[in-house]
């Protein structure tokens, strides 16, 4: 049986096929953290994964989720969101969350 696909379409489907695989095209700013409850929770996106996790600021599996993000190449961008978020919101620990960070190695590769 023919298909009926246009050949948009099915150039569509492989442009899309085509970025899957670990290729990462992203247009647009991409946050990889999103503060809540005043800092003390972020909701962390990983690009390796696809995945969002909720997670406590203070916590091991924060400092694991950075953890990886870092090691995939992303810590300075890490990194500048944090300073931006310390800079946004002064009391909410941003620059006590990141030298955390700091000293359990995150950022260092």
């Amino acid at each position: 049986m023919a298909s009926n696909t246009s050949k948009t379409a099915r150039a569509s489907v492989r442009a899309g096929q085509a970025g899957q695989g670990g290729a990462l095209s992203v247009l647009g700013e991409f946050k990889y953290l999103i503060p809540l409850n005043g800092g003390k929770h972020a909701y962390v996106r990983n690009l390796t994964n696809g995945k969002t996790a909720h997670l406590r600021t203070d916590s091991e599996a924060f400092v694991e989720e950075i953890r990886v993000l870092a090691a995939a190449g992303h810590a300075a961008k890490i990194r500048a969101e944090l300073n931006t978020l310390a800079e946004a919101h002064p009391g909410d620990g941003w620059d006590a969350t990141e030298k955390r960070l700091v000293e359990a190695g995150v950022f260092e590769g």
